[in-house]
This record gives C-alpha cells, structure tokens and sequence, in this order.
C-alpha cells in the first residue's frame, strides 16, 4: 500500500477494545531502510522483510484475538463482520428522526450522529446526552470524534448485540431528544445516579490518579 511503517492494530475486528485507553496490540511492520533507525533487540528477519516486536507485549490481547478466530472459524468471521454492519445500520435507522447521522447514508460497523444543530436549538451537548446515557445503564459512545463533525458521538452496537438491546437503546435515545426539549438542565447535570457524577476531567489527565487508595 506504499507506507514506510505500518501497525496492524488487533482493535475491534479482532475483539480488542478501545475502552479504557487501550489495549493496544499487533504487529508493527516497516520497510528495510528503516533498519538502522529500529532498535536491534526490536527486529526480526525473515522472508527480505523486516517486523518490529518487543520482548513483552500485550501478550493476552493477542492471545484473546487468536481465540477469538478460532472459535469463529472461516464461516463465523464474516458472518460476525456482517452481523456488526446490520446491527449498526439498524440502530442508526432506528434514531434517525430524533438524532440525525453526519452522513444520512448507509454505514459500514459504526455511525455518526452530529449534534451541532441540536445543541444550537437546545442547549444540550453530546457531552451531555452522553453523559444521560449513564443514568440509563448504558455505556457512553465515543465522543467528539471524527474531528471533523462538531458535537458527534460515534456509535458501534458491534455484532453481539440483539435485535432486543437496539431497540431498547433507541428507546433511550429518543427519550432523551424528548427531555431535552423540555428540561435540558437536568442533563446538564446527568448522571444523577451514580457516585461521582462529573468529575474535572482536564484535571484528571494531567493529574491522573494511578493507584486505588480505599
């Protein structure tokens, strides 16, 4: 494909998550004349080709990614691929008319709703739909990304999820296109269910707290 360097990432398609930060894992593959810039202890030769590694990776990701194949198998792979692709385009229809998608077409695994106009008429940001979305069991999409659309939130229902759990997380959507028409307030303040409601995020990065003190 013509890079210089190349990193098969195992993120989703192989059952690594994003979540958290990471884990990151897979292999990291660059062409020769980058040898001398490589570590030695870092290379392996094989084939006229070069491969990155370190001595000790995410060694379980990449465990978790090989059982994953194998237990899917040559027919399971696609079948699980195509699986993702309707549940995402299933969801997606199923908002669309509260929430509208950046690009009101069909989607591939994930969508994109872009909220901008919405926040313009409402007040309420994805930040705060997203953060809605705790007090109602349900895990945050990834927020503000792709740069590209202002106040997204990007959703990925990912094959396990059934027919039941979209409808139900539609459900949730279009209640809270509903309350934000009249109480937007209260999802400024959401979540208001759980321990710690909005931390100081800004904060928290710059000054993470590594260690559990009870």
């Amino acid at each position: 494909m013509g890079f210089d360097c190349i990193h098969m990432n195992l993120h989703k398609t192989f059952a690594t998550p994003h979540g958290g930060g990471g884990p990151g894992a897979g292999a990291v593959g660059c062409k020769a004349f980058l040898k001398d810039y490589m570590p030695r202890s870092a290379l392996m030769e094989g084939e006229g080709r070069l491969q990155v590694r370190s001595f000790a990776g995410n060694f379980l990701v990449v465990v978790k990614a090989l059982t994953y194949l194998m237990t899917l198998g040559q027919e399971g792979i696609p079948e699980a691929s195509a699986n993702a692709v309707l549940n995402a385009n299933y969801l997606m229809h199923q908002i669309k008319g509260t929430f509208q998608p950046a690009f009101d077409r069909l989607c591939m695994h994930e969508f994109v709703l872009a909220l901008s106009e919405f926040k313009k008429q409402t007040g309420v940001s994805a930040l705060d739909v997203a953060k809605s979305l705790i007090d109602h069991g349900m895990h945050p999409p990834t927020m503000y990304f792709p740069l590209i659309v202002h106040e997204a939130l990007m959703l990925e229902p990912t094959e396990t999820e059934s027919k039941q759990t979209l409808d139900e997380a539609a459900e949730v959507f279009r209640k809270l296109y509903a309350l934000a028409q009249t109480d937007p307030q209260y999802m400024h303040e959401a979540p208001h269910h759980t321990e710690i409601g909005r931390p100081d995020e800004v904060k928290a990065a710059r000054y993470p707290v590594l260690r559990y003190r009870p």
